[in-house]
């Protein structure tokens, strides 16, 4: 806090200067994001089949999916099964979906599980506009434990004066606290809304300071 107050840093800037390791290292050394291409996702990704699974972690439960190429989605819910699946189909209406887990969904696993090594990166394959898939890029830039806020990505991204725009791309990640949304919050110093739940976002914030 210190660092920042004295050099008006942000964020991204403090955590590079700091040297962040361990349980608060960067993101961005473990988690790898790929663009689909237009004939990936185009007519709501007929040329796609996605394996899916239904998980539990320390914040609940999730459902989980995956192409070949890596992770697409990743949405925590509650209630039943059947209505995460029928929310995960209305995502890619003409996908096929599978229910199966592949590699990288056992990567998922290993992680909230504390057990991914170093060299175990987690793959993203992500449907998504530039703009989009550059906002959820910066955010992997936040180390565990730390905040950002919507103005700060913004200018991250030299996008500065595009807060609102930066809100819309945040609150349409679809891949929940690998692609660290939570770590963003209001310049007032409130939490802010979270598309799983403001209770679930608080929850992972308490526990990530407390590491």
């Amino acid at each position: 806090k210190q660092l920042l107050a004295e050099k008006q840093n942000s964020l991204f800037d403090a955590a590079y200067e700091t040297g962040l390791s361990g349980t608060g290292r960067l993101h961005d050394l473990f988690v790898n994001i790929e663009g689909m291409t237009p004939g990936e996702y185009k007519n709501g990704g007929e040329a796609l089949t996605i394996y899916y699974s239904i998980q539990v972690c320390r914040f609940g439960k999730y459902i989980v999916a995956s192409t070949g190429k890596g992770i697409s989605n990743l949405s925590f819910f509650e209630g039943n099964n059947e209505m995460a699946i029928v929310t995960l189909q209305e995502y890619w209406p003409n996908a096929k979906l599978t229910n199966g887990i592949d590699d990288n969904q056992l990567k998922i696993v290993s992680f909230f599980n504390n057990e991914t090594a170093d060299a175990d990166r987690i793959r993203l394959h992500l449907k998504g506009t530039p703009f989009q898939l550059k906002v959820w890029s910066a955010l992997l830039h936040i180390p565990g434990g730390a905040v950002s806020t919507y103005g700060g990505v913004a200018q991250h991204i030299n996008k500065k004066g595009a807060s609102r725009a930066v809100g819309t791309a945040i609150g349409r990640n679809p891949v929940g606290y690998i692609i660290p949304c939570h770590r963003v919050i209001r310049s007032i110093g409130e939490s802010g809304g979270y598309r799983w739940g403001g209770i679930r976002k608080k929850a992972m914030l308490a526990w990530e300071a407390s590491r």
